[in-house]
Protein backbone atom coordinates (compact mmCIF):
# COMPACT_ATOMS: atom_id res chain seq x y z
CA UNK A 1 0.00 0.00 0.00
CA UNK A 2 1.12 3.53 -0.58
CA UNK A 3 2.67 5.62 2.15
CA UNK A 4 0.59 8.45 3.57
CA UNK A 5 2.16 11.35 5.41
CA UNK A 6 -0.35 12.89 7.77
CA UNK A 7 0.37 16.49 8.65
CA UNK A 8 -2.17 17.26 11.27
CA UNK A 9 -1.63 20.86 12.09
CA UNK A 10 -3.02 22.08 15.35
CA UNK A 11 -2.28 25.73 15.81
CA UNK A 12 -2.64 27.32 19.25
CA UNK A 13 -2.60 31.06 19.26
CA UNK A 14 -1.69 33.67 21.81
CA UNK A 15 -1.71 37.08 23.32
CA UNK A 16 0.53 39.43 21.45
CA UNK A 17 2.81 41.83 23.22
CA UNK A 18 4.91 43.15 20.37
CA UNK A 19 7.37 41.46 18.07
CA UNK A 20 6.74 37.80 17.31
CA UNK A 21 9.02 34.89 18.01
CA UNK A 22 11.02 32.82 15.56
CA UNK A 23 8.41 30.58 13.98
CA UNK A 24 10.79 27.63 14.12
CA UNK A 25 11.92 28.02 17.74
CA UNK A 26 11.61 24.69 19.62
CA UNK A 27 10.18 24.43 23.12
CA UNK A 28 12.14 21.28 24.08
CA UNK A 29 14.79 19.04 22.61
CA UNK A 30 12.65 15.89 22.79
CA UNK A 31 11.35 15.87 19.24
CA UNK A 32 8.55 13.45 18.49
CA UNK A 33 9.67 11.68 15.33
CA UNK A 34 6.14 10.59 14.42
CA UNK A 35 4.06 13.71 15.05
CA UNK A 36 5.04 17.36 14.67
CA UNK A 37 3.02 19.89 16.60
CA UNK A 38 2.80 23.69 16.25
CA UNK A 39 1.11 25.70 18.97
CA UNK A 40 -0.01 29.15 19.96
CA UNK A 41 -1.54 29.43 23.39
CA UNK A 42 -2.48 32.77 24.94
CA UNK A 43 -2.62 31.33 28.43
CA UNK A 44 0.99 30.19 28.19
CA UNK A 45 2.43 33.07 26.17
CA UNK A 46 3.29 30.81 23.23
CA UNK A 47 3.18 32.39 19.77
CA UNK A 48 3.21 30.02 16.84
CA UNK A 49 6.02 27.78 18.07
CA UNK A 50 6.78 24.19 17.25
CA UNK A 51 6.30 21.97 20.30
CA UNK A 52 7.96 18.63 21.05
CA UNK A 53 5.55 17.28 23.63
CA UNK A 54 1.81 17.08 24.38
CA UNK A 55 1.21 14.56 21.60
CA UNK A 56 0.70 10.92 22.53
CA UNK A 57 0.80 8.31 19.79
CA UNK A 58 0.17 5.40 22.14
CA UNK A 59 -2.90 6.55 24.07
CA UNK A 60 -6.57 6.99 23.19
CA UNK A 61 -8.85 8.99 25.49
CA UNK A 62 -12.59 8.69 25.96
CA UNK A 63 -13.03 12.27 24.75
CA UNK A 64 -13.93 13.63 21.30
CA UNK A 65 -12.32 11.98 18.28
CA UNK A 66 -11.79 14.10 15.16
CA UNK A 67 -11.99 11.66 12.26
CA UNK A 68 -10.15 12.41 9.03
CA UNK A 69 -11.24 10.75 5.79
CA UNK A 70 -10.16 11.56 2.26
CA UNK A 71 -13.23 9.81 0.86
CA UNK A 72 -14.72 13.32 0.70
CA UNK A 73 -12.76 15.74 -1.47
CA UNK A 74 -13.46 19.47 -1.33
CA UNK A 75 -11.90 22.49 -3.03
CA UNK A 76 -8.26 22.91 -3.97
CA UNK A 77 -6.65 25.80 -2.12
CA UNK A 78 -5.06 28.84 -3.79
CA UNK A 79 -3.50 30.13 -0.59
CA UNK A 80 -3.59 32.36 2.48
CA UNK A 81 -2.42 35.93 2.85
CA UNK A 82 -3.15 39.62 3.19
CA UNK A 83 -4.17 42.77 1.40
CA UNK A 84 -1.01 44.59 0.36
CA UNK A 85 -2.54 48.06 0.49
CA UNK A 86 -0.79 51.16 -0.76
CA UNK A 87 -0.09 52.12 2.84
CA UNK A 88 1.32 48.66 3.61
CA UNK A 89 3.61 48.90 0.60
CA UNK A 90 4.78 52.38 1.61
CA UNK A 91 5.81 51.28 5.11
CA UNK A 92 7.62 48.21 3.80
CA UNK A 93 9.30 50.10 0.95
CA UNK A 94 10.56 52.80 3.33
CA UNK A 95 12.42 50.27 5.49
CA UNK A 96 16.17 49.88 5.04
CA UNK A 97 17.21 47.42 2.36
CA UNK A 98 18.44 44.90 4.92
CA UNK A 99 15.38 45.16 7.19
CA UNK A 100 12.97 44.98 4.27
CA UNK A 101 14.68 41.94 2.78
CA UNK A 102 14.63 40.14 6.12
CA UNK A 103 10.93 40.90 6.64
CA UNK A 104 9.85 39.92 3.14
CA UNK A 105 11.79 36.66 3.40
CA UNK A 106 10.06 35.87 6.70
CA UNK A 107 6.67 36.59 5.17
CA UNK A 108 6.94 35.03 1.72
CA UNK A 109 9.70 32.45 1.66
CA UNK A 110 8.54 28.86 1.99
CA UNK A 111 11.42 27.26 3.91
CA UNK A 112 10.99 25.98 7.46
CA UNK A 113 11.87 29.21 9.25
CA UNK A 114 9.30 31.40 7.42
CA UNK A 115 5.52 31.57 7.10
CA UNK A 116 5.12 31.26 3.33
CA UNK A 117 2.31 33.70 2.49
CA UNK A 118 0.88 32.50 -0.82
CA UNK A 119 -1.84 35.02 -1.74
CA UNK A 120 -2.03 38.83 -1.93
CA UNK A 121 -4.87 41.22 -2.67
CA UNK A 122 -4.01 44.67 -4.06
CA UNK A 123 -6.24 47.60 -4.89
CA UNK A 124 -6.83 48.67 -8.48
CA UNK A 125 -6.27 52.36 -7.91
CA UNK A 126 -6.51 53.60 -4.34
CA UNK A 127 -8.17 51.82 -1.45
CA UNK A 128 -9.13 53.66 1.72
CA UNK A 129 -5.75 52.62 3.16
CA UNK A 130 -3.80 54.78 0.74
CA UNK A 131 -2.65 58.27 1.67
CA UNK A 132 -5.03 59.86 -0.81
CA UNK A 133 -7.56 58.92 -3.47
CA UNK A 134 -6.37 58.24 -7.00
CA UNK A 135 -7.21 56.16 -10.04
CA UNK A 136 -5.04 55.26 -13.00
CA UNK A 137 -6.92 57.71 -15.21
CA UNK A 138 -7.57 60.93 -13.29
CA UNK A 139 -8.58 63.82 -15.53
CA UNK A 140 -9.50 67.47 -15.27
CA UNK A 141 -13.19 68.36 -14.93
CA UNK A 142 -15.03 67.79 -18.18
CA UNK A 143 -12.36 65.53 -19.70
CA UNK A 144 -12.89 61.93 -20.76
CA UNK A 145 -10.49 59.24 -22.04
CA UNK A 146 -12.50 56.28 -23.25
CA UNK A 147 -9.50 54.72 -25.02
CA UNK A 148 -7.30 54.85 -21.89
CA UNK A 149 -4.62 56.91 -23.65
CA UNK A 150 -3.74 58.64 -20.36
CA UNK A 151 -3.79 55.48 -18.23
CA UNK A 152 -0.81 55.36 -15.86
CA UNK A 153 0.46 53.18 -13.02
CA UNK A 154 2.62 56.05 -11.76
CA UNK A 155 1.14 55.98 -8.23
CA UNK A 156 1.76 52.24 -7.88
CA UNK A 157 5.33 52.64 -9.09
CA UNK A 158 6.17 54.69 -5.99
CA UNK A 159 5.87 51.83 -3.50
CA UNK A 160 3.54 48.99 -4.49
CA UNK A 161 5.23 47.76 -7.65
CA UNK A 162 8.79 47.80 -6.19
CA UNK A 163 7.60 45.78 -3.18
CA UNK A 164 5.69 43.32 -5.38
CA UNK A 165 8.80 42.77 -7.47
CA UNK A 166 10.83 41.96 -4.36
CA UNK A 167 8.12 39.56 -3.20
CA UNK A 168 8.07 37.84 -6.60
CA UNK A 169 11.82 37.36 -6.41
CA UNK A 170 11.25 35.45 -3.17
CA UNK A 171 8.09 33.60 -4.24
CA UNK A 172 7.51 33.75 -8.01
CA UNK A 173 4.36 31.62 -7.68
CA UNK A 174 2.41 33.89 -5.33
CA UNK A 175 -1.12 34.65 -6.52
CA UNK A 176 -2.23 38.28 -6.76
CA UNK A 177 -5.82 39.52 -6.85
CA UNK A 178 -6.73 43.08 -7.84
CA UNK A 179 -9.86 44.84 -6.56
CA UNK A 180 -11.13 48.34 -7.43
CA UNK A 181 -12.67 50.58 -4.80
CA UNK A 182 -13.96 52.97 -7.48
CA UNK A 183 -13.87 53.71 -11.17
CA UNK A 184 -12.26 57.03 -12.20
CA UNK A 185 -14.60 59.78 -11.07
CA UNK A 186 -15.31 60.99 -14.62
CA UNK A 187 -17.02 57.65 -15.30
CA UNK A 188 -19.37 57.95 -12.31
CA UNK A 189 -22.88 59.32 -11.87
CA UNK A 190 -21.79 61.73 -9.11
CA UNK A 191 -18.27 62.60 -10.38
CA UNK A 192 -17.02 61.86 -6.86
CA UNK A 193 -14.72 59.29 -5.29
CA UNK A 194 -17.36 58.47 -2.64
CA UNK A 195 -20.40 56.50 -3.74
CA UNK A 196 -22.14 56.99 -7.05
CA UNK A 197 -22.43 54.36 -9.77
CA UNK A 198 -20.77 53.62 -13.07
CA UNK A 199 -22.47 55.40 -15.97
CA UNK A 200 -23.66 52.89 -18.54
CA UNK A 201 -22.10 54.94 -21.35
CA UNK A 202 -18.70 54.17 -19.80
CA UNK A 203 -19.11 50.41 -19.35
CA UNK A 204 -16.87 49.76 -22.33
CA UNK A 205 -14.30 52.32 -21.18
CA UNK A 206 -14.20 50.75 -17.72
CA UNK A 207 -13.67 47.31 -19.25
CA UNK A 208 -10.70 48.78 -21.13
CA UNK A 209 -9.47 50.18 -17.81
CA UNK A 210 -9.30 46.64 -16.39
CA UNK A 211 -7.59 45.34 -19.53
CA UNK A 212 -5.05 48.16 -19.47
CA UNK A 213 -4.35 47.48 -15.78
CA UNK A 214 -3.68 43.79 -16.30
CA UNK A 215 -1.54 44.44 -19.38
CA UNK A 216 0.44 47.21 -17.67
CA UNK A 217 1.13 45.05 -14.63
CA UNK A 218 2.23 42.23 -16.93
CA UNK A 219 4.71 44.63 -18.53
CA UNK A 220 6.10 45.19 -15.01
CA UNK A 221 6.55 41.44 -14.62
CA UNK A 222 3.51 41.12 -12.33
CA UNK A 223 0.76 38.63 -13.18
CA UNK A 224 -2.72 39.42 -11.89
CA UNK A 225 -4.29 36.04 -11.30
CA UNK A 226 -7.78 37.38 -10.57
CA UNK A 227 -9.79 40.57 -10.30
CA UNK A 228 -12.97 41.30 -8.43
CA UNK A 229 -15.31 43.59 -10.33
CA UNK A 230 -16.01 45.92 -7.40
CA UNK A 231 -15.01 45.98 -3.75
CA UNK A 232 -18.09 46.13 -1.50
CA UNK A 233 -20.54 47.09 -4.28
CA UNK A 234 -23.38 47.72 -1.80
CA UNK A 235 -21.38 50.15 0.38
CA UNK A 236 -21.14 53.65 -1.06
CA UNK A 237 -19.93 55.45 2.06
CA UNK A 238 -16.22 54.66 2.00
CA UNK A 239 -13.58 56.86 0.36
CA UNK A 240 -13.15 55.67 -2.34
CA UNK A 241 -16.22 53.54 -3.09
CA UNK A 242 -18.76 52.83 -5.82
CA UNK A 243 -22.19 51.19 -5.80
CA UNK A 244 -22.90 48.47 -8.34
CA UNK A 245 -26.18 46.56 -8.14
CA UNK A 246 -26.29 42.88 -9.17
CA UNK A 247 -28.10 43.54 -12.45
CA UNK A 248 -25.50 46.20 -13.29
CA UNK A 249 -22.65 43.83 -12.49
CA UNK A 250 -24.14 41.08 -14.62
CA UNK A 251 -24.68 43.47 -17.55
CA UNK A 252 -21.15 44.87 -17.30
CA UNK A 253 -19.60 41.39 -17.24
CA UNK A 254 -21.60 39.81 -20.05
CA UNK A 255 -21.59 42.74 -22.44
CA UNK A 256 -18.26 44.42 -21.76
CA UNK A 257 -15.71 42.96 -19.34
CA UNK A 258 -15.97 39.29 -20.28
CA UNK A 259 -15.93 39.79 -24.06
CA UNK A 260 -13.10 42.31 -23.82
CA UNK A 261 -10.99 39.92 -21.73
CA UNK A 262 -11.56 37.24 -24.37
CA UNK A 263 -10.76 39.57 -27.26
CA UNK A 264 -7.58 40.74 -25.51
CA UNK A 265 -6.39 37.22 -24.71
CA UNK A 266 -6.56 37.84 -20.95
CA UNK A 267 -6.85 34.77 -18.71
CA UNK A 268 -7.23 36.68 -15.44
CA UNK A 269 -10.15 35.26 -13.45
CA UNK A 270 -13.28 37.41 -13.05
CA UNK A 271 -14.70 37.19 -9.51
CA UNK A 272 -17.98 38.83 -8.50
CA UNK A 273 -19.58 40.45 -5.44
CA UNK A 274 -16.66 40.90 -2.94
CA UNK A 275 -18.94 41.85 -0.06
CA UNK A 276 -20.69 40.46 3.01
CA UNK A 277 -22.16 37.02 3.62
CA UNK A 278 -25.60 38.40 4.42
CA UNK A 279 -26.41 39.14 0.76
CA UNK A 280 -25.90 35.83 -0.98
CA UNK A 281 -28.79 36.84 -3.25
CA UNK A 282 -26.39 39.23 -5.00
CA UNK A 283 -23.93 36.67 -6.42
CA UNK A 284 -26.70 34.14 -7.04
CA UNK A 285 -28.56 36.76 -9.12
CA UNK A 286 -25.44 37.46 -11.19
CA UNK A 287 -24.64 33.77 -11.65
CA UNK A 288 -28.24 33.03 -12.63
CA UNK A 289 -27.57 35.03 -15.80
CA UNK A 290 -25.98 32.40 -18.08
CA UNK A 291 -24.45 35.02 -20.39
CA UNK A 292 -22.63 36.58 -17.45
CA UNK A 293 -21.84 33.28 -15.73
CA UNK A 294 -19.79 31.99 -18.66
CA UNK A 295 -17.11 34.60 -17.87
CA UNK A 296 -17.17 34.24 -14.06
CA UNK A 297 -14.76 32.09 -12.06
CA UNK A 298 -16.44 32.60 -8.68
CA UNK A 299 -17.65 34.78 -5.83
CA UNK A 300 -15.70 36.69 -3.15
CA UNK A 301 -16.90 37.35 0.39
CA UNK A 302 -16.28 39.48 3.48
CA UNK A 303 -17.83 38.75 6.90
CA UNK A 304 -18.92 42.11 8.30
CA UNK A 305 -22.50 40.83 7.96
CA UNK A 306 -24.14 37.40 7.85
CA UNK A 307 -22.61 34.11 9.00
CA UNK A 308 -19.80 32.13 7.45
CA UNK A 309 -22.11 29.19 6.75
CA UNK A 310 -24.11 31.45 4.40
CA UNK A 311 -21.33 31.08 1.85
CA UNK A 312 -22.36 27.50 1.15
CA UNK A 313 -25.70 28.77 -0.14
CA UNK A 314 -23.85 30.16 -3.15
CA UNK A 315 -21.83 26.97 -3.56
CA UNK A 316 -25.01 24.91 -3.43
CA UNK A 317 -26.73 27.14 -5.98
CA UNK A 318 -23.75 27.12 -8.36
CA UNK A 319 -21.37 24.31 -7.39
CA UNK A 320 -19.46 24.71 -10.65
CA UNK A 321 -18.13 28.12 -9.57
CA UNK A 322 -15.50 28.88 -6.90
CA UNK A 323 -15.67 30.81 -3.63
CA UNK A 324 -13.03 33.13 -2.15
CA UNK A 325 -12.66 34.94 1.17
CA UNK A 326 -11.06 38.29 0.46
CA UNK A 327 -11.30 40.61 3.47
CA UNK A 328 -11.71 40.85 7.24
CA UNK A 329 -10.29 43.55 9.48
CA UNK A 330 -9.15 43.61 13.11
CA UNK A 331 -9.86 46.82 15.00
CA UNK A 332 -6.98 48.53 16.77
CA UNK A 333 -5.51 48.04 19.31
CA UNK A 334 -6.61 44.40 18.97
CA UNK A 335 -7.26 41.72 21.56
CA UNK A 336 -4.96 38.84 20.73
CA UNK A 337 -6.80 36.07 22.54
CA UNK A 338 -10.24 37.06 21.24
CA UNK A 339 -9.07 38.00 17.74
CA UNK A 340 -7.20 34.75 17.24
CA UNK A 341 -10.12 32.67 18.43
CA UNK A 342 -12.71 34.45 16.25
CA UNK A 343 -10.61 34.67 13.09
CA UNK A 344 -9.38 31.07 13.22
CA UNK A 345 -12.89 29.77 13.90
CA UNK A 346 -14.70 31.90 11.32
CA UNK A 347 -12.09 32.27 8.56
CA UNK A 348 -9.29 29.71 8.64
CA UNK A 349 -11.71 26.95 9.61
CA UNK A 350 -15.14 28.37 8.73
CA UNK A 351 -14.42 29.90 5.33
CA UNK A 352 -12.49 26.89 4.10
CA UNK A 353 -15.13 24.45 5.35
CA UNK A 354 -17.58 26.54 3.35
CA UNK A 355 -15.68 26.10 0.08
CA UNK A 356 -13.36 29.14 -0.03
CA UNK A 357 -10.17 28.61 -2.02
CA UNK A 358 -8.29 31.31 -0.12
CA UNK A 359 -8.41 33.44 3.03
CA UNK A 360 -7.14 37.03 2.98
CA UNK A 361 -6.88 39.25 6.05
CA UNK A 362 -7.11 43.06 5.90
CA UNK A 363 -4.42 44.45 5.92
CA UNK A 364 -0.70 43.59 5.87
CA UNK A 365 0.84 46.66 7.55
CA UNK A 366 0.19 50.07 9.09
CA UNK A 367 2.11 52.30 11.49
CA UNK A 368 1.49 52.77 15.21
CA UNK A 369 -1.30 55.28 14.43
CA UNK A 370 -3.04 52.97 11.91
CA UNK A 371 -1.98 55.24 9.06
CA UNK A 372 -2.08 56.01 6.23
CA UNK A 373 -5.70 56.19 5.22
CA UNK A 374 -7.72 58.43 2.94
CA UNK A 375 -9.92 61.21 4.36
CA UNK A 376 -12.87 59.23 5.69
CA UNK A 377 -11.05 55.93 5.28
CA UNK A 378 -10.49 53.35 8.02
CA UNK A 379 -8.59 54.89 10.95
CA UNK A 380 -8.82 51.80 13.20
CA UNK A 381 -7.64 49.04 10.87
CA UNK A 382 -4.87 47.18 12.70
CA UNK A 383 -2.28 45.80 10.32
CA UNK A 384 -0.96 42.28 10.64
CA UNK A 385 2.28 44.17 11.16
CA UNK A 386 2.88 47.49 12.86
CA UNK A 387 5.90 49.06 11.18
CA UNK A 388 7.69 52.00 12.77
CA UNK A 389 10.81 52.74 10.75
CA UNK A 390 12.61 49.39 10.71
CA UNK A 391 10.89 48.05 13.81
CA UNK A 392 8.19 45.44 13.24
CA UNK A 393 5.49 44.29 15.67
CA UNK A 394 3.50 41.19 14.76
CA UNK A 395 -0.20 41.52 15.50
CA UNK A 396 -3.04 38.94 15.66
CA UNK A 397 -3.68 38.63 11.91
CA UNK A 398 -0.04 37.68 11.33
CA UNK A 399 -0.50 34.57 13.48
CA UNK A 400 -3.97 33.78 12.11
CA UNK A 401 -2.61 33.52 8.58
CA UNK A 402 0.73 31.96 9.55
CA UNK A 403 -0.94 28.92 11.06
CA UNK A 404 -2.45 28.07 7.70
CA UNK A 405 -0.06 29.59 5.14
CA UNK A 406 3.01 27.77 6.45
CA UNK A 407 1.47 24.33 6.04
CA UNK A 408 -1.52 24.44 3.67
CA UNK A 409 0.35 25.22 0.49
CA UNK A 410 -1.35 26.06 -2.83
CA UNK A 411 -2.71 22.91 -4.42
CA UNK A 412 -3.73 21.37 -1.09
CA UNK A 413 -7.22 19.90 -1.11
CA UNK A 414 -9.74 20.02 1.71
CA UNK A 415 -10.82 16.60 2.96
CA UNK A 416 -13.42 15.37 5.41
CA UNK A 417 -12.99 16.00 9.12
CA UNK A 418 -15.75 15.38 11.62
CA UNK A 419 -17.71 18.38 12.90
CA UNK A 420 -17.27 19.38 16.55
CA UNK A 421 -18.83 22.46 18.16
CA UNK A 422 -16.27 22.38 20.97
CA UNK A 423 -13.30 21.65 18.69
CA UNK A 424 -13.86 23.37 15.32
CA UNK A 425 -11.42 21.98 12.78
CA UNK A 426 -10.56 21.67 9.11
CA UNK A 427 -8.36 19.16 7.27
CA UNK A 428 -6.36 19.29 4.04
CA UNK A 429 -4.40 16.84 1.93
CA UNK A 430 -1.34 18.62 0.54
CA UNK A 431 0.27 18.16 -2.87
CA UNK A 432 3.00 16.21 -1.05
CA UNK A 433 0.37 13.78 0.25
CA UNK A 434 0.46 15.20 3.76
CA UNK A 435 -2.60 15.77 5.88
CA UNK A 436 -2.92 19.09 7.67
CA UNK A 437 -5.53 19.67 10.38
CA UNK A 438 -6.16 22.97 12.12
CA UNK A 439 -8.11 22.72 15.39
CA UNK A 440 -9.45 25.32 17.84
CA UNK A 441 -10.47 24.64 21.42
CA UNK A 442 -13.60 26.82 21.46
CA UNK A 443 -14.54 26.04 25.06
CA UNK A 444 -13.74 27.62 28.42
CA UNK A 445 -11.80 24.62 29.67
CA UNK A 446 -8.86 22.47 28.69
CA UNK A 447 -9.84 19.69 26.26
CA UNK A 448 -8.25 16.33 25.61
CA UNK A 449 -9.14 14.74 22.28
CA UNK A 450 -8.11 12.20 19.67
CA UNK A 451 -7.38 12.58 15.98
CA UNK A 452 -7.77 9.51 13.79
CA UNK A 453 -6.97 8.66 10.21
CA UNK A 454 -7.58 5.20 8.86
CA UNK A 455 -6.67 2.97 11.83
CA UNK A 456 -4.11 5.30 13.41
CA UNK A 457 -4.94 7.53 16.40
CA UNK A 458 -3.12 10.23 18.32
CA UNK A 459 -4.15 12.06 21.47
CA UNK A 460 -3.47 15.64 22.54
CA UNK A 461 -4.70 18.41 24.81
CA UNK A 462 -5.43 22.07 24.07
CA UNK A 463 -5.99 24.88 26.54
CA UNK A 464 -9.11 27.02 26.30
CA UNK A 465 -8.94 29.24 23.20
CA UNK A 466 -5.90 27.43 21.82
CA UNK A 467 -5.36 26.37 18.23
CA UNK A 468 -2.93 23.76 16.99
CA UNK A 469 -1.16 22.05 14.10
CA UNK A 470 -0.07 18.41 13.97
CA UNK A 471 2.13 16.83 11.30
CA UNK A 472 1.89 13.07 11.43
CA UNK A 473 3.68 10.47 9.26
CA UNK A 474 1.69 7.28 8.80
CA UNK A 475 2.84 4.11 7.05
CA UNK A 476 0.33 1.45 6.06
Amino acid sequence: MKKLTLSLILVLLVSIDGCGQNVNEPSTNNENKVVKFWLTDASKGIKFQQQFNNVDTGRVSNETTIKINNGFLGQFMDGFGFALTGGSAKHIHNMSTTSRSKLLTELFDVDDSNIGISYLRVSIGASDLDEYVFSYNDLSTGETDVNMEKFSLSEDRKHLIPVLKEILNINPNIKIMGSPWSAPTWMKTNNNSIGGSLKSIYYDAYAKYFVKYIQSMTEEGITIDAITVQNEPLHGGNNPSMVMQPNEQATFIKNNLGPMFNDSGINTKIIIYDHNADRTDYPITVLNDPMAKQYIDGTAFHLYGGTIDDLSLVHNAHPDRNLYFTEQWIGAPGNFEQDIKWHVRELIIGATRNWCKNVIEWNLAADENQEPHTPGGCDRCLGALTITGNQVTRNPAYYVIAHASKFVRPGSQRVYSSVSIELPNVAFNTSENQYVIIVLNDTNEQKSFNISIEEKVINSTLSSGAVGTYIWDIEN
